[in-house]
């Protein structure tokens, strides 16, 4: 049991927009009911460079300071990005214009990859103003690894190429979570991401008519990567180029992860390609489907909107330690993972799926909803109902996105052995730089 000492509230936007303005008055409020030394606030602000001189520019920062505090918050700290670092005359400008000390400014300015911007921030004092506003005790921060892992992810040159097949892929923060698992995977393996976007409408079928260069430019895309992920999402469109995404990853051997509707996919293409139910589907996208493979949660309304999905941290039980997933977990005998979902595998078929070698080795503790897949004669054919993409930190990767990247870069089977296990439990705050390499380390001592 442990209690935060600092809650961290983001608030987005640009001030002076109406859609932020009830948020912002929710925290002119919040200052004066919880007192000044528990309050900081930190306002982040764009420092440009306008004209051929390169003259970094104020104003923008002390306008949007002045509106700011003629809402009623005065900002304790500035951080000012910037594409170089700023001048020590511009740091003076906005100190005395903006009404903060100078020691509380915070220069943000490009760094190599975004974990260096915690050392920025701790090299200029941050944490020491925010300590002093907060009347916190002072502390020495312990970011020794943090240091190592944003220095590793300038050095690590082996690629390792994800394509991550979805429906939003015009917008990359709609699956920002996902990117940011994968990162913390790739970090951990030693491998230097290489996302490759796939519109999933693109692999269908009837595109090949509609637009078939895309059609060529998308397949050619998923033949030329280590490993496929197939993420979460609602609605039919791009629901079949999913499925096609996880039968060419069954049928060719590729790494594989789904993810909620993801996995959805993977059931549906293994009852139509090897249960033979040509009709397979699921009753979202086919409401009056003759084989469905994926039902509407019984507990859940179709009439009442909002508040209908199954959400939050549910437990997952393991039904077998002898698979892959367990193993990426430790081997621990149960795990609680956030969802998100309406839908799920109709319990019906799961005999009939479990004989022809898609195991389902994790099931919630009702045993009737199954929260995890694997194929039984693939090198890494795994999929969840769950989010796992929500519980991982920076040097605690989620295990299923670890899997994928060691199955994509060829590791998996050394971090699943005993040895590998042992260690990563018994590590100290259980945090291992490098797993792999420790590992290593290890064999050559024996």
């Amino acid at each position: 049991d442990w209690s935060s000492d600092v809650c961290i509230i983001e608030l987005g936007g640009t001030v002076g927009d109406i859609e932020s303005m009830p948020f912002i008055e929710a925290l002119r409020q919040f200052q004066f009911r919880v007192g000044s030394d528990n309050f900081c606030l930190i306002h982040v602000s764009l420092v440009p460079v306008v004209g051929a001189v390169g003259e970094q520019k104020t104003k923008p920062t002390q306008h949007s300071v002045q509106a700011l505090r003629s809402a009623g918050l005065s900002p304790h700290m500035l951080a000012c990005r910037s594409q170089a670092p700023l001048e020590q005359s511009v740091m003076d400008k906005l100190a005395l214009f903006c009404h903060v000390t100078p020691d509380c400014i915070l220069n943000l300015c490009d760094v190599s990859n975004i974990w260096h911007v915690p050392l920025v921030m701790q090299e200029q004092g941050g944490h020491l103003a925010i300590m002093r506003q907060l009347k916190l005790d002072f502390r020495k921060l312990e970011l020794d690894s943090w240091a190592y892992r944003a220095n590793k992810w300038d050095t690590v040159t082996e690629p390792v190429k994800i394509a991550i097949v979805g429906k939003y892929t015009g917008l990359g923060d709609s699956y920002l979570s996902v990117t940011k698992a994968l990162m913390h995977s790739a970090i951990s393996a030693d491998r230097k991401l290489d996302i490759v976007w796939v519109e999933a409408g693109l692999l269908e079928d009837n595109t090949l008519a509609d637009d078939p260069p895309g059609h060529a430019e998308a397949w050619a895309k998923v033949h030329n990567v280590d490993g496929i992920l197939v993420p979460g999402g609602f609605g039919e469109r791009g629901t079949e180029g999913k499925i096609l995404a996880a039968k060419y990853a069954r049928e060719n051997q590729v790494p594989f992860l789904g993810i909620c509707l993801g996995m959805q996919a993977a059931v549906i293409e293994y009852a139509r390609s090897v249960l033979g139910m040509k009709n397979a589907h699921s009753t979202e996208m086919v409401p009056d489907c003759a084989e469905p493979a994926v039902i509407f949660m019984p507990e859940g309304s179709t009439t009442h909107m909002g508040g209908t999905m199954r959400l939050g941290s549910r437990r997952t039980i393991f039904q077998t330690q002898d698979c892959k997933a367990a193993k990426l977990y430790n081997s621990l005998p149960f795990i609680d993972e956030r969802h998100r979902h309406r839908y799920e595998v109709n319990p019906d078929i799961v005999d009939r799926l479990e004989e022809a070698g898609c195991v389902f080795v994790g099931k919630d503790e009702t045993n009737r909803r199954m929260e995890i897949l694997e194929l039984c004669d693939h090198p890494f054919f795994l999929a969840t109902q769950y989010h796992p993409e929500y519980k991982s930190r920076p040097g605690r990767p989620s295990p299923p996105f670890m899997g994928l990247v060691l199955a994509a870069s060829g590791q998996l089977d050394q971090y699943l052995t005993s040895d590998a296990i042992s260690m990563r439990v018994n590590a100290p705050g259980g945090f291992l730089q490098s797993p792999l390499k420790a590992l290593k380390g290890l064999t050559k001592k024996e």
